[in-house]
């Protein structure tokens, strides 16, 4: 369901949650960015964190600075700024990709599943530009959507403790690549050398939320 207005809705003392829906939507998330983007122009002092997800936004504030009322009302009169229905600014960002075989294990599931060959869900895959929602689960953990129904894939029923830096994969329609080693239950279809977390960059995720991403088959 989308929302007529925005909802403000208090997270403890220093922090608002402004929910447009309580749906995946790309219009919805198209507003989080775009206000997120407008908060950061801003560059309020009493401004801690800005953290956008699907079709909310959480906005961590120093309670020293500014009262729960005083950031209420700043941030409707933000919502009502002309300034917030300008379409958000895009960045593409090309991932190369070696698909199936080592990389990708559960390529041949997802064939099996959808009753097309692996190069097929390989084409369908690199088809799309996906949009980045949100940033979360591990630092620099992208989750993309949305894949072609036709290779939409579950969850592995039990996660491998070993997923290798770099692992793109697929659950439900969205997508994603792992950004270091860690535990996951995604469909594993590939795998890119490019590193998704750099703690000594700035910013330190390659991707970042309002991105759109294509990924590219190599070799």
């Amino acid at each position: 369901m989308i929302y007529s207005e925005p909802r403000l809705l208090a997270a403890g003392d220093a922090s608002i949650l402004i929910e447009w829906a309580d749906e995946i939507d790309d219009a919805v998330n198209d507003r989080v960015h775009t206000l997120t983007q407008a908060l950061r122009g801003r560059a309020r002092p009493e401004i801690r964190d800005l953290i956008p997800a699907y079709s909310s936004l959480l906005v961590c504030f120093d309670p020293h600075r500014a009262s729960l009322p005083e950031m209420r009302e700043f941030l409707q009169q933000i919502l009502r700024s002309p300034q917030t229905s300008l379409a958000p600014a895009e960045r593409l960002v090309e991932i190369p990709t070696r698909y199936g075989g080592a990389y990708g294990p559960d390529l041949p599931f997802i064939g099996e599943k959808s009753g097309l060959s692996e190069a097929e869900v390989i084409r369908l895959h690199a088809s799309v530009t996906y949009r980045v929602y949100l940033i979360g689960f591990a630092p620099g953990f992208a989750y993309l959507g949305s894949v072609p129904v036709a290779i939409a894939a579950p969850r592995l029923d039990t996660p491998r403790t070993r997923v290798p830096a770099g692992s793109v994969g697929i659950a439900g329609r969205q997508t994603g690549i792992y950004p270091m080693e860690t535990p996951g239950g995604w469909r594993l279809i590939g795998r890119t050398d490019e590193r998704l977390f750099d703690p000594t960059a700035d910013p330190p995720s390659l991707l970042r939320p309002g991105d759109r991403v294509r990924f590219v088959p190599i070799g």
